[in-house]
């Protein structure tokens, strides 16, 4: 939740108007949120996940829409993005279109991964291309751009703030491999894994498992130090 916290703590004065959380997954966001004192909107494209969402009895509204696609009915005062949009393509079109969205003096706030050049990352396109050569698509892959095109992107559309923080994360083991294999199993690897067969996903596990200690070694109580770095941008309309 820190990276998400620090975002809504650089959100300046806003105003009239309803605070969305887009791509809100399982609202773990939403109480957060909800303290603006505004209408809160969560939109995210998995009922699974929305249904976590309202759980949470942080949000005003749900709404099940493809976040690039999302339209609101009355401009809203914040858009508010947690490690959501590395999953969409198209940057360039997309976010002009978030901000045009928004009520005059509103905000587009975002937060993103910055990750995919740490050995952590790399190391599974590496090894996918070197035992599975071809089979990997790229255009499914989580990714960004770098800070200075954001900057490009965004510094027409208002007022501009472009930061990156770096976050070290204690990672516990849990008996079934490397902490950072397991982290990284978790979301990044789904697309790279999706075209292999089982037995392909076993052989990429154990070879990456044979290379990731050297990058992040193991302490004697078997957890791992892992820096995480995130990219932040707010543009305010």
């Amino acid at each position: 939740m820190r990276p998400a916290i620090d975002l809504l703590r650089s959100v300046g004065p806003l105003p009239e108007g309803e605070v969305v959380d887009l791509g809100c997954g399982n609202g773990a966001v939403g109480p957060a949120l909800k303290q603006l004192g505004r209408r809160l909107t969560g939109v995210d494209l998995s009922p699974a996940m929305l249904e976590e969402a309202r759980a949470t009895g942080a949000y005003d509204a749900l709404v099940e829409a493809d976040v690039a696609t999302w339209r609101p009915e009355t401009p809203p005062a914040l858009i508010f993005s947690n490690a959501t949009l590395q999953w969409l393509r198209g940057h360039e079109t997309l976010l002009p279109q978030l901000v045009r969205l928004l009520a005059p003096g509103g905000t587009l706030a975002v937060q993103v991964p910055h990750q995919n050049n740490a050995p952590s990352h790399r190391l599974w396109l590496s090894l996918a291309e070197e035992f599975f050569p071809g089979r990997v698509d790229p255009g499914k892959l989580p990714g960004v751009l770098l800070p200075a095109e954001y900057h490009r992107i965004l510094s027409p559309l208002g007022q501009v703030s472009l930061w990156e923080t770096e976050y070290y994360q204690e990672l516990a083991p849990d008996g079934t491999g490397h902490p950072v294999r397991r982290f990284t199993d978790a979301t990044f690897t789904r697309p790279i894994k999706a075209p292999l067969s089982a037995e392909e996903q076993a052989r990429l596990d154990v070879a990456y498992e044979d290379v990731i200690g050297s990058a992040y070694p193991v302490q004697p109580n078997g957890h791992v130090l892992f820096p995480f770095r995130r990219m932040f941008f707010t543009v305010t309309r």
